[in-house]
C-alpha cells in the first residue's frame, strides 16, 4: 500500500523540536523493542503536549506504545473467538496509532493491510519513518500505512475491520466513533470487530447498540515487558503514570441493531 499523505519537515530542513516526553531530560527511556528492531517507539507524552490545533485535541489521553507481549495476546484472543472471514480479508486499523508500534505488531500478521490513523503531525511522521524501517527490514506480511488525520473524519475501508484502541482518546470523541460506525453498518452484512486495551471508556461500548462484547478481563504483559514499563514509567519525572503487570481489555464485534433492541 503506498502512502500518499506525507509528512511536512522543518523550516530549511531544520530538525524538528521534539515533543515534551521524547527528550533524555523528559525521563525518556528506550524500550526493548526500539533496541531490538531499531525503530523509534519509545516515550510517554501526556495528552496535553499533543496539540495540533484540531478541536478534538482537549480529549487526547497521551501518547504511549502498547506492550508488544499484551497486543500478540489480545490479537491471539481475538482469533480464538473466530472471525468468520479468513485474517487475511481483514483491515486492521489502529486508531490513534501515534509512532506506530501497533501497526508494526500488526503487519507481521496476516492482515489484507495495516493501517495507522493519527492526529498528530510529529507522531505521523515519526510512525512513517517507522514504517519505512520496518519494510526495509522485510518484517512486514502485510502492507502498511499512516494517515494522519482526526479519527473522527476516517472513513473505514470496504470489507472486514478489526479495529485497535490503546485507549487514545476520552468518550466524547469514542461516542462519535462508535456512533457513526454504528450507522455505517446498519443494515449491512459486514465484520467490524474492536481491540480496545486499557478501556478507561468501556461504558460507551456497552451503551451503544449494535456491539456484543466477547471478552473482558486483564491481559498480562510478558515479564520483559512488566520491567520494561515499570522502568519507563519511574523514570518520568511529573510522576502521574504508572504501570501495571497487566492492561484491562476489551473485544467487542459488530452483531447488528436487531439482535440488542
Amino acid at each position: 500500500m503506498k502512502d500518499n499523505d506525507k509528512g511536512k519537515t522543518g523550516a530549511k530542513g531544520k530538525r524538528p523540536r521534539l515533543l515534551p516526553g521524547l527528550k533524555v531530560a523528559d525521563g525518556y527511556t528506550r524500550h526493548p523493542f526500539d533496541l531490538e528492531f531499531g525503530v523509534r517507539t519509545s516515550g510517554l507524552i501526556a495528552g496535553r503536549h499533543l496539540a495540533s490545533g484540531n478541536k478534538h485535541d482537549r480529549h487526547n489521553t497521551a501518547y504511549y506504545g502498547v506492550a508488544p507481549s499484551v497486543f500478540e495476546a489480545i490479537v491471539a484472543r481475538w482469533r480464538r473467538y473466530r472471525p468468520l472471514p479468513p485474517i487475511d480479508e481483514f483491515t486492521f486499523v489502529d486508531l490513534g496509532a501515534g509512532m506506530g508500534r501497533a501497526v508494526l505488531l500488526a503487519s507481521q500478521f496476516p492482515f489484507r493491510a495495516a493501517i495507522g490513523v493519527e492526529l498528530n503531525p510529529t507522531l505521523a511522521r515519526i510512525a512513517r519513518k517507522n514504517l519505512a524501517l520496518w519494510r526495509a527490514a522485510g518484517r512486514a506480511l502485510a502492507p502498511m500505512k499512516i494517515v494522519c488525520r482526526d479519527a473522527v473524519d476516517f472513513e473505514f475501508p470496504a470489507g472486514p475491520c478489526v479495529t485497535f484502541l490503546f485507549n487514545p482518546f476520552g468518550a466524547p470523541v469514542l461516542r462519535q466513533i462508535v456512533a457513526s460506525w454504528s450507522r455505517t453498518c446498519a443494515g449491512r452484512a459486514r465484520q467490524l470487530d474492536i481491540l480496545y486495551v486499557n478501556n478507561e471508556q468501556e461504558s460507551v461500548l456497552e451503551r451503544q447498540a449494535g456491539f456484543a462484547r466477547l471478552f473482558q478481563g486483564q491481559v498480562r504483559r510478558s515479564r520483559a515487558d512488566a520491567i520494561a514499563d515499570h522502568r519507563i514509567l519511574a523514570n518520568q519525572p511529573e510522576g502521574e503514570y504508572a504501570s501495571a503487570n497487566y492492561e484491562d481489555c476489551s473485544i467487542y464485534r459488530w452483531v447488528g441493531t436487531a439482535l440488542n433492541s
